[in-house]
């Protein structure tokens, strides 16, 4: 899992990669605008400076640090307007260009730029907006944690300067005036009947119950003057120092409180009961762009649904298959708990849990060369979550480095309730967040200076999490799974994937409730009350999302298989894994048409 700050993000609960170091300037179009090419590039250019203008904080997450005094706005109906207008006017300006006159890789961007603003605008639409602006926070997804790491002096923003530290200050203020405006919007849901379910909002409240608890100097808004680079004078961290905590005191404080206790008094008792999202006005329609959206297929719920079972029917077999080699006598629901309930198949210190996957980081290390034949420069960093945020983390989740390495890809663990963390998926967690999953997939992307920046770094869900959970299929020939039980690890993280297509589609399109999804993974699974809980209630928060992760995969293996199949022995690993990656992150129509091209040519690099 990854994220990005953006309208997308925020609304919509897409989770992509958003680091980068700083785009070119924008060169006017009519200048440089010789050939289609050219016109081409000049229009990739311009909407990446456009955009970066328009959404500050993603500028940051990009290593840009020209708008690093802004926060931005996000929300108002005239931002909403200009990124509707920006999406119209590129889509007209990509049509007039001779797709015909391009070369391969220039088509190839032309393709994804077409799908993610065509995208995007479909988003902007007024009846997906009335359905999704008016929830502008959730337990998920939402400014108030993400923004809170940000500002922490241990996350995406910079603080190497004392300017570094003037800037995070100004940024304050204007999150302090989102946190206000999300109460506005809030307040229009509940007139139009469209609002978070009770347990979502119950869970926002707690994030915000634990945000303010910490005070003022335990803030973690005020965590960056607790250590100073070299260089700072002692005037300057006295200053700051108390800057900081007038800030939180007077601002962020404040300002939580006030979003806290509108939705303890006056939200909450409206919130829904239900928890699927077509239960809501809008909501049916909304879901079916979402899975679109998400997983880049015209795929219908009811066919989300059927996929799932089918691949839950499939690992369970080969779960069985675990179960015997390990000469476990009773069923595999028994098995299940076996596992689930074994002390010494669970994590037993949050210590020994970050030291257990830095040794497997190290494993994989020496292997990865017969698998992959560009490596990024990017090192990664294994890091446990923050505590403020670990109670409804994931079990664990990447951030992105920055190409230049200046700033490594960090992987999260997650510790919190630790003896519930399974030692047993510690392999397949790795593969999937680190290496060479997230990792390598969005490193290698935003290295690639000969793309252009939204395909260096933006993306889709689906090809993100798909070759993520691909990544965790390589764990035999990475000198993975080599216990058994890690092998049960991999297939239940795979059972995972298949079950949410059965448990999203069922809460969103079939009215399952809360408790009937947590029953149905825990079924399925060895998973913890626990874990299936968090995850149960993240496909509450962001409909869709979890989708992408199996359906993502399944094409990638669609297309080496097919790869295989054609190549016979010309087939090389290391070739077919370059041009999936070296283009960044595509629809999934457009990742089989480059592999079919590829095909046609015979393969090689």
């Amino acid at each position: 899992m990854i994220v990005r700050l953006t309208l997308a993000a925020l609304l919509l609960g897409t989770a992509l990669p958003a680091a980068a170091a700083p785009a070119p300037a924008a060169a006017p179009v009519a200048a440089t605008a010789n050939t289609p090419a050219a016109t081409l590039r000049a229009l990739f250019v311009k909407s990446d400076e456009d955009s970066m203008a328009r959404n500050p904080v993603s500028a940051l997450f990009r290593g840009d640090p020209r708008y690093a005094d802004q926060f931005g706005d996000y929300i108002s109906d005239a931002y909403i307007a200009a990124e509707k207008q920006a999406a119209i006017d590129e889509l007209a300006a990509l049509a007039k260009i001779d797709r015909g006159s391009l070369s391969a890789n220039d088509q190839i961007s032309y393709d994804v730029f077409k799908w993610q603003r065509t995208t995007d605008l479909r988003g902007l639409q007024p009846d997906i907006l009335a359905a999704t602006v008016v929830r502008p926070i959730d337990h998920f997804n939402g400014l108030h944690l993400a923004y809170a790491d940000l500002s922490s002096g241990e996350g995406v923003a910079p603080f190497k300067t004392v300017a570094d530290y003037e800037n995070n200050l100004k940024r304050l203020k204007g999150f302090d005036g989102f946190l206000d405006e999300s109460i506005v919007r809030f307040r229009q849901g509940m007139k139009s009947g469209v609002v978070q379910p009770k347990l979502v909002v119950k869970n926002v409240i707690e994030q915000l119950d634990g945000l303010i608890a910490q005070g003022v100097t335990g803030s973690v808004f005020y965590k960056p003057v607790t250590k100073f680079p070299e260089g700072f004078s002692e005037a300057d961290k006295i200053r700051l120092k108390n800057e900081y905590a007038a800030a939180v005191q007077n601002g962020v404080l404040p300002a939580f409180t006030r979003l806290r206790d509108f939705l303890k008094s006056d939200y909450l008792p409206v919130a829904r009961d239900s928890v699927g999202i077509s239960q809501m006005p809008g909501g049916a329609a909304l879901y079916q762009y979402l899975i679109q959206s998400q997983t880049t297929t015209d795929i219908t719920p009811e066919q989300v649904h059927a996929l799932g079972l089918s691949e839950v029917a499939r690992i369970t077999g080969e779960m069985e298959k675990v179960k015997n080699t390990v000469g476990f006598k009773g069923t595999l629901q028994e098995f299940f708990v076996a596992v689930r309930e074994d002390p010494k198949q669970h994590a037993t210190s949050g210590q020994a849990f970050g030291d257990g996957f830095r040794t497997i980081g190290k494993q994989v290390d020496l292997k990865i060369p017969t698998l992959f034949s560009t490596i990024p420069k990017s090192p990664l960093e294994i890091r446990p979550a923050p505590a403020y945020a670990e109670k409804t983390q994931a079990a664990g989740y990447y951030n992105p480095g920055t190409p230049d390495g200046s700033r490594p890809g960090i992987f999260y663990y997650n510790t919190y309730d630790i003896k519930s963390r399974a030692a047993y998926g510690m392999e397949t967690l790795y593969l999937h967040e680190g290496i060479p999953g997230h990792h390598f997939q969005i490193s290698l992307a935003q290295e690639n200076t000969d793309l252009p920046p939204f395909q260096r770094f933006g993306g889709n869900t689906a090809f993100v999490e798909g070759w993520a959970l691909y990544a965790e299929s390589l764990g035999a020939k990475l000198g993975m799974y080599t216990d058994p039980y890690q092998l049960y690890g991999h297939l239940d993280d795979e059972m995972l994937r298949a079950m949410r297509l059965v448990v999203d589609s069922g809460i969103h399109a079939k009215g399952w409730t809360r408790d009937q999804a947590i029953a149905y993974m825990m079924a399925n699974s060895a998973m913890s009350r626990t874990d299936a809980t968090a995850e149960v209630e993240r496909y509450i928060a962001i409909p869709g999302q979890a989708l992408a992760y199996k359906i993502g995969q399944l094409q990638i293996a669609k297309v080496r298989a097919k790869a295989e199949a054609a190549l016979g022995p010309k087939f090389d690993i290391r070739d077919f894994h370059a041009q999936v990656l070296d283009t960044g992150a595509l629809p999934m129509a457009v990742l089989e048409s480059k592999i079919d091209a590829w095909i046609a040519r015979g393969g090689g690099k």
